[in-house]
């Protein structure tokens, strides 16, 4: 999953990136308003943390812009305002949810997969494919009830094909969503960890779960 980060204090930002890619995330940051529209715009992400006190841009027209856009990737607020009137303001003009800082990291994430479900339509917390189980919370993947290991690419990868299961994923939508903006989309790096991510969840199992449709993608079923 991609999630862009919009804050200007460049410490905290780069605390809570280190957290999600930590976590497996691929995660961008934009250090004003103007950047962090720029890139909601024209680039593909899962969710975006948006703080309301930006130069340039503020949070709320932002949010208004991408919301008049009828771009509806997640958003979650992150800021310092914590009046009720602010909270209000900020879900009216887009948002989706609201955490105030300081924060605990570990509310950070359970919002953010919260959110990331809601906009997957998704009841379970755990995402199922006959006897392959994944728990994005807790990075733990079980096929007939034994562990797999994975890295963080491959269980980020893993995940976003889940979350798509029955559909035809392409290489560049894998590209968009578990790599960050600087990721070079010419290299071979997605087909090598695909090919490793199929052994390790097609190894002594008579289903093979991961399948590449030829000239299109890939395709879990």
């Amino acid at each position: 999953m991609r999630i862009l980060i919009i804050e200007d204090e460049h410490r905290l930002s780069n605390v809570v990136k280190k957290g999600l890619v930590e976590e497996g995330f691929a995660v961008d940051q934009a250090f004003d308003g103007e950047e962090g529209l720029y890139l909601a715009e024209s680039e593909a992400y899962d969710l975006l943390i948006l703080d309301l006190m930006l130069p340039k841009i503020d949070g709320l027209k932002v949010c208004r812009e991408l919301r008049n856009k009828k771009i509806k990737t997640p958003i979650l607020i992150l800021t310092a305002k914590t009046k009720i009137e602010d909270k209000v303001k900020g879900l009216e003009s887009g948002a989706d949810d609201y955490l105030a800082k300081p924060f605990a990291y570990a509310e950070l994430k359970a919002r953010i997969q919260a959110l990331l479900r809601r906009s997957h339509n998704e009841g379970d917390p755990i995402l199922k494919l006959d006897d392959l189980e994944l728990d994005p919370a807790k990075h733990i993947v079980m096929r007939s009830k034994k562990t797999i290991s994975l890295t963080p690419k491959e269980f980020a990868i893993l995940e976003y094909l889940l979350r798509y299961k029955n559909d035809v994923v392409t290489r560049t939508q894998v590209t968009e969503h578990v790599w960050d903006y600087n990721f070079d989309a010419l290299s071979n790096v997605v087909d090598v960890f695909i090919a490793t991510l199929r052994r390790k969840i097609n190894k002594g199992f008579p289903k093979k779960l991961i399948r590449t449709v030829h000239g299109v993608g890939y395709k879990m079923k």
